[in-house]
């Protein structure tokens, strides 16, 4: 009747390893128990009966909580965001750069060094993958690849381009490259 409180206790501690240690440590338990019960079956004390009916009891309960522990004691999720080496440049629109048109229509070229842009979304996160978006003045206008091309108003903007993991959240630190660039009507 102790087992699920302690391994609950023991499960919440923080102890690195302490899931297979709890689970072993149950096993072992609900075995002595279960050698215990079975030595009292055919007792013909009643005190060493109920003994024995109190052990098997015990022994199923550390045996149920050993097995379940495995799928109840799991890594926590991930509190802090995967690193990267990679780097992000824009290449295109240039710094100062003036398009003409009402909305111009505005080229992005980027380059990635030490990361690679990929098509699929997932939770498994590595590293130096993932997919880039493009923000305009704040606001995102696309999730690309290296090459893109983004409507723009007359006016000035910032274009903000990030290289984001593959669950499209920001790496840590963020991979950022940003330019400002001019509309004329």
């Amino acid at each position: 009747m102790f087992a699920l409180p302690v391994a609950a206790l023991i499960a919440h501690s923080g102890i690195p390893g302490s899931g297979p240690f709890l689970a072993t440590g149950l096993f072992l338990a609900g075995a002595g128990a279960a050698f215990g019960a079975y030595t009292m079956k055919d007792a013909d004390d009643p005190l060493r009966r109920r003994t024995g009916i109190g052990l098997r009891v015990v022994a199923g309960g550390c045996l149920l909580v050993a097995t379940a522990i495995p799928f109840v004691i799991r890594p926590g999720p991930a509190f802090h965001r995967p690193s990267t080496a990679a780097h992000l440049t824009i290449v295109s629109p240039r710094a100062g750069q003036v398009y003409s048109g009402n909305p111009a229509l505005v080229p992005v070229r980027l380059t990635l060094a030490g990361g690679k842009v990929v098509p699929l979304t997932s939770l498994h996160l590595v590293p130096n993958e993932g997919h880039i978006h493009l923000y305009l003045d704040g606001k995102l206008v696309q999730m690309t690849g290296l090459e893109a091309e983004i409507s723009a108003v007359p006016g000035s903007h910032t274009l903000l381009a990030e290289f984001v993991a593959i669950d499209h959240l920001s790496f840590e630190p963020r991979v950022l490259a940003s330019v400002r660039f001019d509309v004329r009507g």
